[in-house]
C-alpha cells in the first residue's frame, strides 16, 4: 500500500442543531451540495430547553425521520455532558484535552479530522464544541435572523478565525449577513429550492393538523422567558395578536404556542377569543410553524419579530403583520441584545398589524445602510470600520420613522449624529469635558453616603 495512503486519515462531520428547523437548514444545505466529501456525517443533537428531562430532543419531534436520513448517526450531546446543562456547562482550559480524548472514545472518532458545522456560535453549546476540538475548521450556519446583527460577544480568535464560512437561508433578500465578518468570514445562501423540498418532505412525515383552512395563524415566542417582557405583557401581547386579527376581519384563529410557554397564554386567548365571538383553536402538538404553511396555508400570519414571519412571507408568499415591536425595542437591554437587529428587521419591514398611519415599511435601498448602522451602534468596538457608513445614514435617514432603532444617550456617547444637539457634539470627544463629568460622579456619590 503506497506510504500516501497509509497515512490518509478520516474524516468526520459533526452537524449540531439544537431545532428542527436548524437540522432542516442543514438537510438542505447538504442536498445542495454545500459540504465537502466526508468518510461520515454526523448529528450532534443539542437540548437547550431550561429542563431538558421533560422537553423532547429534535430527533424525538414529529417530523425528523425524513432529516436523520441525511446523516449516518445521531449523537446527543446533553447524553455526553450529563449532568451538565447545555447552555451553562464550558470545559476549564486545562480540562480541554481531557474532553477531547473522551468525547473521541464516546463518539468512535479515534484520530479522525473532524470538521464542525454549528450555530450560535458566540454562546453554549456550540462554543463549548469549537473550544474542545481545537484544531478543527468550522462552518457556521445561521438557523434565524440574527445572522444579519453583529456577533454579540468577542469571540476568541482562535475560534473565530477556524470559521471558514457562514450559512444562512435568503430571509431577508439582498441583505448582508454583519455575523462574524470581524473574522473576514463570508456568508453563503442555502437554496430556498432545498430548503422548500426538505420541509415537505418534513411536512409529510407530520399526522396532519386538524385546523380550520383559511385561519389566522398566531405565533407565540415567550419573551418573557427572555426577561424582555413580563408574563402580563406577554400575554396581552397575544391578545392584541388575536383583536388585531379579528379587526381585519378574522374569525377563525389559530395559536401556535412556543413549546416551552405556560398554558395559561393559552388559557387567557381562549377567553378572549370566546368575548370576540371567533373560533380559536390551539395547537397542543410541536410542530414547526413552515410545516403549517405547507400543509394548511393560514389566511394571515401574526407575530413580533418571529423567524417564521419571514419564511411565511418571503419563502411561502403568504401575507404577514407584526405587532409589539415599539415596546420590544424599548424593552430591549442591553443595547448590544441580539434580538435587536431582529426586532428592527421586523418593525422595518413587516406591515403593522394595527395599520397605524406612519408604518411604511422602509426602503429595500435603505435596509443594509440601516443595518449597518444599527450594527455599529451595538458593536462599535468590533466593527471600528462601519463608523462612517453609520454616520451618514444617521446624517441622512434619522428621524420619526428610524428614531425607535437607536437610543439617544448611546448615540451621544458615540458622538454619533441623533445624540446631542450638533452645537454640542464636541462634547464626547473632549477630553476636559469628560474629566468634567467624572468628578461630577464622583461628588454625587460621595454625597450620596
Amino acid at each position: 500500500m503506497p506510504r500516501n495512503d497509509r497515512a490518509r486519515r478520516s474524516t468526520t462531520q459533526l452537524f449540531c442543531a439544537s431545532t428542527l428547523y436548524g437540522a432542516a437548514t442543514l438537510a438542505a444545505a447538504l442536498e445542495s451540495g454545500l459540504f465537502g466529501e466526508a468518510d461520515r456525517r454526523l448529528l450532534l443533537v443539542c437540548n437547550n430547553a431550561t429542563t431538558p428531562e421533560i422537553s423532547p430532543a429534535l430527533d424525538e419531534m414529529p417530523g425528523f425521520a425524513p432529516l436523520r436520513a441525511h446523516f449516518d448517526g445521531v449523537l446527543s450531546w446533553n447524553e455526553a455532558i450529563r449532568p451538565f446543562h447545555p447552555g451553562a456547562w464550558a470545559p476549564r482550559p486545562d480540562d480541554v484535552p481531557l474532553f477531547e480524548r473522551y468525547l473521541r472514545m464516546l463518539w468512535g472518532l479515534g484520530t479522525d479530522r473532524v470538521e464542525l458545522v454549528l450555530e450560535s456560535l458566540q454562546v453554549a453549546p456550540a462554543l463549548s464544541i469549537a473550544t474542545l476540538f481545537t484544531d478543527a475548521p468550522i462552518d457556521v450556519y445561521a438557523d434565524g435572523l440574527m445572522s444579519y446583527g453583529p456577533t454579540r460577544n468577542k469571540l476568541d480568535p482562535l475560534v473565530g478565525t477556524r470559521v471558514r464560512r457562514l450559512l444562512h437561508l435568503d430571509l431577508v433578500p439582498g441583505l448582508r449577513p454583519l455575523l462574524l465578518t470581524e473574522f473576514g468570514v463570508p456568508a453563503e445562501l442555502v437554496p430556498t429550492p432545498a430548503f422548500l423540498k426538505v420541509m415537505g418532505e418534513l411536512g409529510a412525515a407530520v399526522p396532519p393538523p386538524e385546523l380550520p383552512e383559511g385561519a389566522a395563524l398566531l405565533l407565540g415566542q415567550y419573551l418573557s422567558a427572555l426577561d424582555i417582557l413580563s408574563p402580563e405583557e406577554e400575554e396581552n401581547l397575544h391578545l392584541s395578536m388575536a383583536r388585531g386579527a379579528v379587526e381585519r376581519g378574522h374569525r377563525t384563529l389559530v395559536f401556535k404556542p412556543h413549546p416551552t410557554a405556560p398554558a395559561r397564554y393559552s388559557r387567557a386567548l381562549e377567553a378572549e377569543a370566546e368575548k370576540l365571538g371567533v373560533e380559536l383553536t390551539v395547537l397542543d402538538t410541536p410542530v414547526l410553524a413552515e410545516v403549517l404553511y405547507e400543509r394548511v396555508r393560514p389566511a394571515l400570519v401574526v407575530g413580533c419579530f418571529s423567524t417564521a414571519l419571514f419564511t411565511a412571507s418571503g419563502l411561502y408568499d403568504l401575507p404577514v403583520a407584526r405587532v409589539g415591536t415599539e415596546l420590544l425595542l424599548e424593552r430591549l437591554t442591553p443595547y448590544q441584545n441580539s434580538n435587536r437587529v431582529p426586532v428592527v428587521l421586523a418593525d422595518a419591514l413587516l406591515p403593522d398589524l394595527g395599520e397605524k398611519a406612519g408604518e411604511e415599511p422602509v426602503p429595500a435601498d435603505r435596509l443594509n445602510e440601516l443595518v449597518t448602522a444599527v450594527g455599529f451602534v451595538m458593536q462599535p468596538q468590533l466593527h471600528r470600520s462601519l463608523r462612517p457608513a453609520a454616520t451618514r445614514y444617521l446624517s441622512a435617514h434619522f428621524g420619526p420613522r428610524t428614531r425607535r432603532y437607536f437610543r439617544r444617550k448611546r448615540l451621544t456617547s458615540l458622538g454619533l449624529p441623533g445624540g446631542i444637539p450638533e452645537r454640542l457634539a464636541f462634547l464626547p470627544n473632549n477630553s476636559a469635558a469628560r474629566r468634567v463629568v467624572r468628578r461630577a460622579r464622583a461628588m454625587r456619590k460621595a454625597v450620596r453616603r
